[in-house]
């Protein structure tokens, strides 16, 4: 457990907490069915975890807006649930990491109930982002920014005299307040955070909104408002990637280190760092920050041969090259599942997109650096698509009112035995999965996945194994192999070399010789459509 380094090419697996798996029956997943599962994630062979959001809080955006970051929501457990999963944890050898959200909280933190109560200009209020409008009589939001969830940026209060009054920002929902970052009281009191589960034995943290936590000091209105206006995956530069940032990163990493020479075990720091480039997003791994930042470019990637070695070729050029590794994702909860992904725009059962995530799944792993699985990616599970308006729960939807770009469908609980639902994620006479899980999830349970070795599952699961067995993968470099358009081949090492055919149609495979690894039938001499494969080139 304390190999030097462990991170640089760790495998993490994302437990979507409330989907994972429901020990108490009430239909939503916790602390104990994670523990339940570890054994299953042993087997996978993955190295770590990270747990989404479990702290107190009133659910509006299922666990990022906390009320308390400094305990356990009784949906999900307790402290002594926790204490309980980090020994189990730890005994097989799987570090965990927890997601902290040092943008924002929950309009139910007590910090926040204080700053209502009290008037303009009032320490309680300087916590927060409060701002007199602009207008007659201030009517009018105190600038033009949006919030990535759809809507205004910004929400205007009652006084406690009962008169209307200033606004306060929030860039995602108005349950989420921002914190204001440059009150040192903010710092502080995440420092005393940061501490308490580092105490408790946690192996670090995934960082929610790594770009955002500091705003221009003026909040002057955006210059480019209609492009502000989108929903998500826009960036205000006046609200994210601020230089200030960067010292808070500075500080978190010397707190992890102060841990680790005290017990030789290193704690790790990942950001969700959204930022324009590769070489923006290079400044948030140099040496005293972020261990490690997700790139999200080849997520973002289309099923594309020479966008995939772009994105590669810059992740490589500019992260890397800081000292740092870079940390792959294909998937998270915030993304259409890879299998419907890479599907579209093809017919319906086609199989496509199951075999181009089977794919891209053994390149990621071939790659430099470290991995991250989002729970269910593994089984090979497609998105939901056709929930009904009445049980979507993401504020996306609420808030625009449009399902283009929600979430829930990711998040269904998974399956994991039996041929109706709640397939093993709940049980009960009359448990009921929190979103409802459709009939052919019956293909994708755990139970048929692990019995059946030509599974999403087994191909994780052996890929995991000779990542871990092979000197060549992991850490390290690679080197791009001459190819013809619409192909991928780049060696690892001494010797091993992983190709992707990004066509439908066969082409002549890179090296000779039976694959040790593909992520479907894979011919001596052919490697087909839509299929990777692995092979040692012996000299």
């Amino acid at each position: 457990m304390n190999r030097q380094n462990w991170w640089r090419d760790a495998v993490i697996y994302q437990v979507y907490v409330r989907s994972f798996l429901d020990s108490t029956g009430d239909g939503i997943g916790d602390l104990a069915g994670v523990r339940a599962g570890l054994p299953y994630l042993r087997k996978l062979g993955v190295d770590g975890i990270w747990l989404s959001p479990f702290y107190p809080s009133p659910q509006h955006d299922h666990g990022y807006d906390v009320a308390d970051y400094r305990d356990v929501d009784p949906v999900f457990g307790d402290l002594a649930e926790f204490d309980l999963l980090v020994a189990a944890a730890r005994r097989l050898g799987i570090r965990i990491l927890l997601d902290i959200v040092p943008n924002h909280c929950s309009s139910e933190h007590p910090w926040f109930r204080e700053a209502l109560a009290a008037a303009p200009g009032s320490p309680e209020r300087a916590r927060f982002h409060f701002a007199d409008g602009r207008g007659p009589d201030g009517a009018e939001p105190p600038n033009n920014w949006h919030a990535m969830f759809g809507g205004p940026a910004w929400t205007r209060v009652t006084e406690p005299d009962g008169r209307p009054g200033q606004w306060y920002l929030h860039m995602f929902t108005p349950e989420q307040p921002d914190w204001n970052w440059r009150e040192p009281e903010v710092a502080a009191d995440f420092d005393r955070t940061l501490r308490f589960w580092l105490d408790r034995g946690v192996d670090g943290f995934r960082i929610d909104v790594a770009a955002g936590l500091f705003k221009h000091p003026e909040l002057p209105d955006s210059p480019d408002p209609e492009a502000d206006a989108r929903t998500r995956d826009s960036v205000n530069p006046l609200a994210w990637n601020q230089p200030e940032v960067h010292d808070v990163w500075r500080h978190w990493r010397a707190v992890c280190e102060e841990y680790t020479a005290r017990d030789g075990r290193e704690r790790l720091l990942v950001g969700e760092v959204s930022v324009p480039t590769a070489r923006e997003h290079a400044r948030y791994v140099r040496a005293d920050e972020l261990h490690q930042a997700f790139f999200f470019d080849l997520l973002g990637a289309p099923w594309d041969a020479d966008a995939f070695r772009k994105v590669i070729s810059e992740a490589m050029q500019d992260i890397a090259g800081t000292g740092s590794t870079v940390t792959w994702v294909l998937n998270n909860h915030d993304q259409v599942r890879t299998v419907t992904r890479y599907g579209e725009p093809a017919p319906e059962g086609s199989g496509l997109g199951a075999a181009r995530a089977r794919a891209a799944a053994l390149l990621m792993l071939a790659l430099p650096g470290a991995a991250y699985i989002y729970q269910g990616e593994e089984l090979g599970l497609p998105e939901v698509v056709d929930l009904p308006d009445e049980v979507l729960t993401d504020p996306i939807f609420r808030r625009t009112g449009s399902r283009a770009r929600i979430r829930d469908g990711c998040r269904v609980p998974l399956p994991w035995s039996g041929q109706a639902s709640p397939f093993g994620f709940t049980s009960g006479a009359l448990a009921k999965p929190w979103l409802p899980q459709p009939e052919y999830f019956a293909e994708y349970a755990t139970h048929r996945a692990l019995a059946d070795t030509r599974s999403s599952w087994h191909l994780y699961r052996d890929g995991l194994h000779l990542r871990s067995a092979l000197a060549q993968l992991g850490d390290g470099t690679l080197r791009w192999l001459e190819t013809q358009p619409g192909v991928l081949a780049f060696t690892r090492g001494d010797g091993l070399v992983c190709a992707v055919n990004f066509t439908t149609a066969p082409v002549p495979a890179p090296v000779s010789g039976t694959p040790l690894l593909a992520s479907g039938p894979c011919p001596t001499g052919v490697l087909p459509g839509s299929t990777a494969a692995w092979w040692i080139d012996a000299p």
